[in-house]
């Protein structure tokens, strides 16, 4: 019995920082600037998540006038992040 609670505690000390990596960080902690971005999934005209090259997964929030309905996943895009949200962005 004993080792197998070991094991567990093993097994979910080895998965820990796979599911904490596996987080969506918000948008509003990413510093402003350009980055190059994959799109992984489009949730509507004004929401796009996507992984950054540093590995970090977030959902941009498009500001007004920024559409991302003509974006698809896989794409790659060139985005300026200003205070959390995307004014402006080109598919790569």
């Amino acid at each position: 019995m004993n080792k197998v609670f070991a094991g567990l505690v093993m097994a979910a000390a080895v998965a820990a920082p796979l599911v904490a990596s596996a987080a969506v960080m918000d948008a509003s902690l990413v510093p402003d600037g350009t980055y190059v971005v994959k799109v992984e999934k489009v949730e509507d005209a004004a929401h796009v998540l996507v992984m950054m090259n540093n590995g970090v997964e977030t959902t941009l929030v498009a500001t007004s006038g920024v559409d991302f309905s003509k974006v698809k996943s896989n794409d790659t895009i060139k985005i300026s992040i200003v205070k959390g949200k995307v004014p402006v962005f080109a598919i790569q």
